[in-house]
Formats: structure tokens, C-alpha cells, sequence
């Protein structure tokens, strides 16, 4: 269950009745924060189904991708669907590099007019399906934050590996015992925020690679942020190769016993 508590003071963000959102040229609500890295194949169709998830509810709102000069072409196509979707909704913020994903966030974050942020994997790990779920869920509670998680009643993985469902479930189930973040699914990276506390968040966390996700639900929770969930089917990458290996579970394992001693 999600604590009651209103969070930091400041914190309270109106929710917007999606009745009277409308035009192209308005201010968006939603900001989907989009970071890239070789995702060519990935990124149409993505980008394709969030457009319709928002449109489905005449929700107004804006795709930011960041796309870390991906050697695949990823921007080229990236542009092209701003001249298919128009600029006031797909707004481009290529970086010189690979430079992580917090960094990619916070990059992103000053471009994001909404008021509600959406962060997501470009790869289809995240179905857009599961934004509406969220946007409803947020306004039951003015949530400050709702994640998506895999190990909640209804929720579940497709295409691992029996190694890498043991591998997540081992990685949560460490997390949830030596930190009691109070969310089932700690390492997940899909989540809608209020804008305000994302950047607060966003901005404080330190840790890198899967362990930066880790930081900040807890580093949340610290700040009494409130946090709902809701149940999300995680698809392993279509195209592509995954990003996990042996030395991102070392990375991870160091990671979570410094958060331990920190919090």
C-alpha cells in the first residue's frame, strides 16, 4: 500500500481532466522523456503507439528524445518523425555522446513543458498502453510519482531467460530487504512523475547504470514523495542487444550496499 502522506511541501501539482485538453499548440501536460541509444528499428513504432496512447484520451502532450549520437542513425529517423508529427510534439535533444541515463533526464528535463513527466525505454520493454494506467492511477491519490512494476498482482516479464528472471527477481528482492523502499518492483525505469519531483529527484541521485533507477525510488521515499503503482507486462527487446552483463550486476551489488550505508 502507498502512504497516505502528501510529500514535500510544493510537491502538488493540479491534475488536468482530460476532457478539456485539446490543440496542438498548447502548452502539453504529458512530457515523455524518451533517451536513445541504437534504437533505429525501435524508435518508429514506439514513437507511433505513444502518439496513439495520448490521442486515445485527447491528452496534449510531447515526446522529448535524447538520443546520445547513436552510430546506428537513430537521429536521422528521429527527425524524420518530427516532420511526420510536427515539431510542437516531438522535440529533439540529441547529446554528443553516450553519457548516461541520469544525465539523459536531466538533459531532457529542460526542454519538458508538462506538468507530468513520463520516463520509458524506447526498445518496447515498456508498452505505451501502460501510460493511461499510470495517468489514471496518479490522479486516485495525486500521487507524486507512479512506477510501473513487474512483480505487482497482474504484472509480469516476457522473453527472459530463466538466469535473468532470476537475476531481476535476486536484484529486487536485495533491494526491497536492505532498503524497504515500500515498491515491489525498485529497479524498474517506467514511471510517471510530477515534473517537480523529478527534477528534485533526478537532480540528487548520484549512482549510475541500474542502480541510478534504485537511487531513485528510495531517494523518494526519503523525501516522502508519495508513490503508487500500477502492473506492467515487461517485453524483452525486440531489435537490438540487451545492456545487461556481468559487470552491471557487479556495478549493482556495490551499488545497493552504498545506498545501505547512505540511507
Amino acid at each position: 500500500m502507498a502512504p497516505k502522506s502528501r510529500g514535500k511541501k510544493g510537491a502538488s501539482t493540479r491534475s488536468t481532466d482530460s476532457t478539456s485538453e485539446s490543440g496542438d499548440n498548447a502548452d502539453p501536460t504529458y512530457s515523455v522523456l524518451l533517451p536513445t541509444y541504437n534504437e533505429r528499428e525501435n524508435l518508429p513504432i514506439i514513437t507511433a503507439l505513444i502518439v496513439t496512447a495520448f490521442e486515445e484520451r485527447s491528452l496534449a502532450f510531447e515526446i522529448v528524445i535524447i538520443d546520445d549520437a547513436s552510430p546506428d542513425g537513430t537521429l536521422r529517423v528521429a527527425e524524420e518523425l518530427q516532420r511526420v508529427f510536427g515539431e510542437n510534439r516531438i522535440i529533439l535533444r540529441p547529446r554528443s555522446g553516450k553519457l548516461g541515463l541520469g544525465t539523459a533526464y536531466v538533459h531532457g528535463l529542460k526542454s519538458a513543458r508538462g506538468k507530468f513527466v513520463v520516463i520509458m525505454d524506447a526498445d518496447f520493454s515498456h508498452h505505451p498502453k501502460h501510460i493511461l494506467e499510470m495517468i489514471d492511477k496518479q490522479k486516485e491519490s495525486d500521487y507524486d510519482i507512479v512506477t510501473g512494476s513487474r512483480y505487482a498482482k497482474g504484472g509480469g516479464v516476457c522473453g527472459w531467460d530463466f538466469r535473468r528472471k532470476l537475476t531481476s527477481c535476486g536484484a529486487n528482492f536485495l533491494a526491497s530487504f536492505f532498503l524497504s523502499p515500500g515498491v515491489s518492483d525498485l529497479t524498474g525505469s517506467f514511471r510517471l512523475y510530477k515534473a517537480n519531483v523529478l527534477q528534485d529527484v533526478v537532480t540528487a541521485t548520484q549512482s549510475k547504470g541500474y542502480v541510478f533507477q534504485m537511487e531513485m525510488m528510495t531517494r523518494a521515499r526519503a523525501s516522502n514523495y508519495t508513490i503508487g503503482e500500477v502492473p506492467i507486462v515487461f517485453v524483452d527487446r525486440i531489435w537490438g542487444e540487451s545492456k545487461l552483463g556481468a559487470a552491471e550486476i557487479v556495478a549493482y551489488a556495490t551499488g545497493l550496499f552504498k545506498l545501505w550505508f547512505s540511507f
